[in-house]
């Protein structure tokens, strides 16, 4: 039976005069078992990764968008709403590697994420095509193959992932699975833990090199090479 099921029983009882107020609040007050699991997520594969970011049509402007965005989702494991928020002021040279700079995340941290020079050569092809010279880098394509607006939704990634992964068969991929992704493709690739914490952001940056003596590399980014660019 349910904690819930159970406290009503409680004061149904001690509604009847069956219990007394005291027991009974003392079972309302009873707190629930805290559950200790870990939420899974999915994890892809370099091969599946590879598939995922060829997946969109690169013919068409749509295609080109979707194609840079999976490969920036990939590739340096931003999350929704930073893509979205991406602009191209954000984007500097840092140590002779391009990066993204001064991103503001989750609970307003900030961070430098490094953008591998394959990544950046798919934001290239799409920001020629769209003509886009300022402001937010990823914007609404209508079905005519027109860039509309100056921007474009969270929901919009979420069906940009979910429609290419079933064009390469997985079912039930998110947005943050990219992201979770790109954590264990860095690691498998011989990344150090602290460099992929700077990468995605989970703590403070500052916080980070205060309790583990270390900075974060622009020049070696720890996403350059995980298996899932273009072969040479």
């Amino acid at each position: 039976m349910r904690l819930g099921a159970v406290r009503r029983l409680a004061y149904e009882a001690a509604d009847s005069g069956l219990l007394s107020s005291d027991l009974a609040a003392g079972i309302r007050r009873v707190k629930g078992v805290r559950n200790l699991g870990m939420r899974l997520g999915n994890w892809l594969t370099a091969e599946q990764s590879i598939a995922l970011w060829h997946a969109p049509n690169l013919e068409k402007l749509k295609g080109k968008r979707d194609r840079a965005l999976l490969a920036m989702l990939l590739a340096c494991g931003l999350r929704r709403h930073e893509a979205v928020a991406l602009r191209l002021e954000h984007l500097e040279q840092r140590e002779g590697h391009w990066a993204i700079v001064d991103l503001k995340g989750k609970a307003g941290h900030v961070r430098t994420v490094p953008v591998p020079d394959w990544v950046m050569e798919e934001l290239r092809v799409w920001l020629n095509a769209a003509e886009i010279d300022r402001g937010k880098i990823f914007r609404r394509v209508t079905k005519m193959g027109r860039v509309l607006g100056e921007g474009m939704t969270e929901k919009a990634v979420w069906h940009i992932v979910k429609d290419s992964a079933k064009l390469i068969g997985v079912q039930k991929l998110a947005p943050h699975d990219l992201r979770r992704s790109c954590a264990r493709l860095c690691h498998e690739a011989g990344g150090e833990l602290e460099q992929i914490q700077f990468l995605l952001g989970h703590v403070s940056i500052q916080t980070t090199e205060r309790y583990l003596g270390c900075k974060q590399r622009i020049r070696s980014a720890v996403n350059d090479r995980i298996g899932i660019e273009p072969r040479a």
